[in-house]
């Protein structure tokens, strides 16, 4: 199985380049990626937890899923695959903002990503690709913010940092 490019981007998300994932995050270099985030009717999140044998920040709960763009590849249909690959249901996404932040992971490499940030609604229960996903659940949003201030290990990097840009991001706007 060959490893996956990334789309190397500038800051104005134009392609630049494609690069090995690995190689992209030992360089710690700017590229393309998503983060969904399912809720609910309840307005819960759907969160997952990465898997035991990740080869980073394994066990730890991030959103509903997050990846990287293929290239020719939209931002909606990026999300759409990858939420159909790691929890096993497709959902109508759309896309809220992006960003750009920088995180190291707990092996030494970095995220530098310029991050697309999308939403989609269920109310089923997810059938997880165990392979990704170790175990979900659905959590209130203001109950997630309380908890990744008392818990802060427990949740990835990049998805603390996320997650503020779409707690300050519901602030300001009413989906």
């Amino acid at each position: 199985m060959t490893e996956e490019n990334v789309i190397l981007v500038n800051e104005q998300d134009e392609q630049i380049g494609l690069m090995p994932k690995l190689e992209a995050h030992e360089k710690a270099l700017l590229h393309r990626a998503f983060s969904v985030f399912v809720l609910n009717d309840k307005n819960e999140i759907m969160l997952q937890q990465r898997a035991h044998h990740k080869y980073h920040s394994p066990l730890l709960w991030t959103n509903t899923c997050c990846s990287h763009q293929r290239e020719g590849e939209t931002n909606i249909q990026a999300g759409t695959r990858r939420l159909r690959e790691e929890m096993g249901f497709t959902t109508e996404l759309k896309e809220l903002f992006s960003f750009i932040y920088k995180a190291p992971f707990d092996n030494g490499l970095t995220e530098h990503e310029l991050d697309h940030v999308m939403i989609g609604y269920y109310n089923e229960a997810p059938k997880i690709n165990t392979d990704e996903v170790e175990s979900w659940k659905w959590m209130a949003i203001d109950e997630v913010k309380t908890d990744m201030e008392r818990n802060p290990d427990v949740y990835t990097v990049w998805f603390k940092i996320i997650f503020d840009e779409f707690y300050h991001y519901l602030e300001d706007h009413k989906l």
